[in-house]
């Protein structure tokens, strides 16, 4: 079959800036993507992009929704962006003979508690760990928790409701707020598992990376290795800046990529992206979680492919694509010199009224891409409630230093202007929001 019939379905829970960059790179090699999203089935594709509807809370269905509506076409390949999606996209593969994860590994995957007991299993290292229930909240000193120690939802992303505690009273106090969150309307509108139980386990110290990686037939490859230069220690853990190449040593960067070697075969990952997070200390690399997708949001524009200083490099989409359809070039090595990103981590939440220095931002040497994702006059709420960025800033390099230096040199230049909501009682669930 030529590339020009290839069809792939791409499951997405939302449409957006990296969906479009997969719909260019698909044009460009003749590629049919086919969206499945998480949209309700009785509309009648409000957005004309033909998607399969489907509800991902329940993979299965989900799965044989999209066997149905496939039914008679040839379907080449599978690609998943997201937690949610990802396990229904693991039933269709495994439906239609296709190379994809297993959906027992992808479903170990979105469980903090199933993926702590596999590795445990696997004698990788990982902090003694246990699950509470959220009400009642336990007695810490009946539970053997010691400090400091991480509380965490078990299948929320991107740190959301994460939170460290350093005595009793950081915990009970942690853990309410976390019940909080998962009790909120807004969550339990994901009908997302286990929101009654909560992840307790041992903190560990030390500098966090991320790994982006690609499996074929079992086999790693390393993407790139992002540092994460600002220190995540707690209370809260959002995310802020990566930049690759990493600057570890090559001894320490050969100790993580054993790891997530190690991490993901005991997972039993098998073929498509993966993206991972990992601490590395005194005692060596400590898996954090791992993820059967590429990397989140728009930090793909981090990553670019070519094969020489003066080829047209190619986005992580489109290398994706090729990969998952096995056209040439899926081998590419990342561009020489340093990139970075930064997730433009939200001060306080509030209402977004303004947005100012932004033109200057873009302005600094070395900034690549500036894009504010925030809409003004949207509520935004800090972590650890918060899960979404005001925006991503990009910048590129000579060395790791610099990329660094170019993003917190761009973020000091913008202002963003948040101001408190008024007191309004959520229609739902009867509860007065303020903040």
């Amino acid at each position: 079959m030529s590339a020009a019939t290839r069809r792939l379905l791409l499951f997405t829970g939302k449409l957006g800036y990296q969906t479009r960059t997969f719909e260019e790179s698909a044009k460009k090699l003749g590629v049919e993507l086919v969206y499945v999203t998480d949209r309700c089935h009785q509309l009648d594709d409000p957005w004309n992009d033909r998607a399969v509807p489907v509800h991902f809370e329940n993979p299965e269905a989900a799965a044989y929704a999209v066997m149905e509506s496939v039914r008679g076409h040839q379907i080449s390949g599978v690609l998943a962006l997201g937690d949610r999606p990802a396990q229904a996209a693991a039933y269709v593969a495994r439906g239609l003979g296709l190379r994809f994860h297993h959906p027992a590994a992808v479903e170990a995957c979105r469980s903090k508690l199933r993926t702590r007991e596999v590795w445990h299993a696997a004698e990788l290292p990982v902090p003694w760990f246990r699950a509470i229930r959220t009400n009642p909240v336990p007695e810490p000193s009946l539970q053997g928790i010691t400090y400091p120690c991480v509380l965490k939802p078990l299948s929320l992303s991107a740190s959301q409701g994460v939170i460290r505690a350093n005595n009793r009273e950081e915990f009970l106090a942690a853990a309410a707020r976390i019940s909080r969150l998962l009790d909120s309307p807004e969550i339990r509108a994901t009908r997302e598992p286990n929101l009654d139980q909560i992840l307790v386990e041992g903190y560990i110290p030390g500098r966090e990376v991320a790994v982006e990686g690609l499996l074929t037939d079992g086999q790693l490859r390393i993407l790139a290795i992002f540092d994460k230069p600002d220190l995540l220690e707690g209370p809260f853990f959002e995310e802020t800046i990566y930049v690759t190449p990493s600057r570890l040593s090559d001894a320490e960067q050969q100790a993580i990529t054993r790891c997530a070697i190690d991490a993901i075969r005991a997972l039993g990952l098998s073929h498509g992206p993966v993206h991972a997070e990992f601490r590395v200390n005194e005692q060596g690399v400590w898996p954090i979680e791992v993820a059967p997708r590429p990397i989140g949001g728009l930090c793909a524009r981090a990553l670019r492919f070519c094969a020489a200083a003066e080829s047209n490099p190619i986005s992580l989409e489109e290398l994706l694509l090729r990969h998952t359809l096995e056209i040439p070039d899926y081998d590419l090595p990342r561009e020489s010199g340093a990139s970075a990103v930064m997730m433009i981590p939200v001060p306080a939440s509030g209402v977004l009224e303004k947005v100012e220095g932004d033109e200057a931002a873009r302005a600094t040497p070395g900034v690549t891409k500036l894009i504010i994702t925030a809409r003004l006059h949207d509520y935004i709420s800090a972590w650890p409630e918060g899960s979404s960025y005001l925006g991503f800033l990009f910048s590129s390099a000579e060395t790791a230093d610099d990329a660094e230096r170019v993003l917190r040199e761009a973020h000091a230049k913008l202002n963003f202007v948040l101001t408190p909501r008024l007191p309004v009682e959520h229609p739902a669930s009867g509860r007065v929001a303020s903040g």
